[in-house]
């Protein structure tokens, strides 16, 4: 009986160390690299509509950020100095997707990091739960082919991963 009952305990554990380490590798999204990108329609800073399915054809990155997030607010220079600027006028398509926070919240972060990209309104986290799950968080990047599939996805800052990004959109971007 106490072989059965410590056989059950080692199977549980087994159990959830491998839920936990697949939600570890998942990093709380729920698409994946191959998936095609979820289409969404959104109002940029600007007043202009962007609607996703519309830029197939060109490459495109969704970094999903907010006002308060730390990690965002050290991460958007980098993108504005090393992707952006390098690349807007080589077919890179860049949208902030700014997670449930008023217009005027948005602009003061474009502010304070220096950014020119442009950022969109989800309100509720809608466009955030089309990749993610709702209470798993950001920053996080996904980069859309020109096809409109997920190649690459990223959570948080790493500079390692950041550059595997970088190579990626350059790549993509010479295809």
């Amino acid at each position: 009986m106490f072989k059965v009952f410590c056989l059950i305990v080692a199977i549980s554990m087994f159990s959830m160390a491998t839920e936990a380490a697949e939600n570890k590798n998942d990093r709380g999204y729920i698409v994946k690299v191959g998936d095609m990108a979820p289409d969404f329609i959104t109002t940029l800073d600007n007043g202009k509509t962007f609607k996703l399915s519309d830029h197939r054809g060109k490459v495109v990155m969704l970094q999903f950020t907010a006002s308060w997030c730390g990690v965002c607010r050290k991460e958007m220079p980098f993108i504005e100095k090393e992707i952006w600027q390098m690349h807007k006028d080589k077919g890179l398509v860049l949208i902030g997707v700014d997670r449930d926070e008023p217009l005027e919240k948005l602009k003061a972060l474009s502010e304070a990091t220096g950014i020119t990209y442009p950022l969109a309104l989800d309100p509720g986290g809608d466009i955030f739960e089309l990749y993610a799950l709702k209470k798993s968080g950001i920053t996080r990047n996904v980069i859309i082919d020109r096809e409109g599939k997920i190649v690459y996805l990223t959570r948080l800052f790493k500079r390692q991963e950041f550059d595997d990004m970088k190579a990626k959109i350059e790549r993509l971007l010479k295809e």
